[in-house]
């Protein structure tokens, strides 16, 4: 494993225990099953996590009515919480500047004047990052797409299930789902070659790292 691959495991570790203590320090009577649900976790992973704080003393479980128990964060939990959470708002901040830069860089690559729309794919801190590098380039950000958002704006945009829903024309696509990019890029690219002027370009950051996700994926379906 790489140096880049550890470090990204242990940030996805590091932040998985914060939102676990998070949720301890809301809720004392929060069970397995509940922040399984609470955090899109696998309900085995939540009671691994779960035990891991416990063993490493950031959690006390106390005994409760009807069998159930009660968590607490530990002196040693709660300075956790607050180092993790620390290191999670320096990560967030590092990631938002490097997207920014990168988003920018590809509206460079757009037709200038100020005439190119785009239009953004995924509700994240990525679409933020792309509406403010989009505002300083004079580009309009025609809507957003996200088929699993809830709710009807974000960041100010219109939100819609899908490509077709927006109505309007642009002449670029830019990925901004951090959930699965990829599935987005090729669902973006698939609609272009199908349903639009093949010159709309799709368009997204390094940082996505498509490439590396398309192999990895490649391999696991040949494995």
């Amino acid at each position: 494993m790489s140096d880049s691959s550890v470090n990204k495991v242990e940030r996805n570790d590091a932040v998985l225990i914060l939102d676990v203590l998070s949720a301890i320090e809301k809720d004392s009577r929060v069970t397995q099953r509940s922040l399984s649900s609470q955090l899109g976790i696998a309900l085995g992973l939540a009671n691994a996590v779960m035990k891991r704080c416990v063993r490493k003393g950031l959690v006390k479980i106390a005994s409760a009515p009807i069998n159930r128990y009660s968590y607490y964060l530990t002196p040693s939990g709660l300075a956790e919480k607050s180092r993790l959470t620390v290191e999670y708002l320096r990560f967030s901040f590092d990631l938002f500047r490097d997207a920014r830069r990168q988003y920018g860089e590809l509206f460079a690559t757009l037709p200038p004047g100020g005439d190119a729309r785009v239009a953004l794919y995924g509700a994240s801190e990525l679409a933020e990052a792309a509406l403010l590098s989009a505002r300083e380039r004079g580009i309009e950000i025609v809507g957003l797409i996200d088929p699993t958002f809830g709710a009807s704006t974000f960041v100010g945009l219109r939100v819609v299930s899908n490509l077709a829903a927006l109505g309007v024309r642009f002449d670029a696509i830019a990925i901004c789902d951090m959930r699965d990019p990829l599935t987005a890029y090729e669902t973006a690219v698939t609609y272009v070659a199908n349903y639009r002027d093949p010159s709309v370009r799709v368009l997204a950051p390094q940082l996505l790292r498509l490439g590396r996700r398309a192999a990895e994926r490649d391999s696991k379906g040949a494995a």
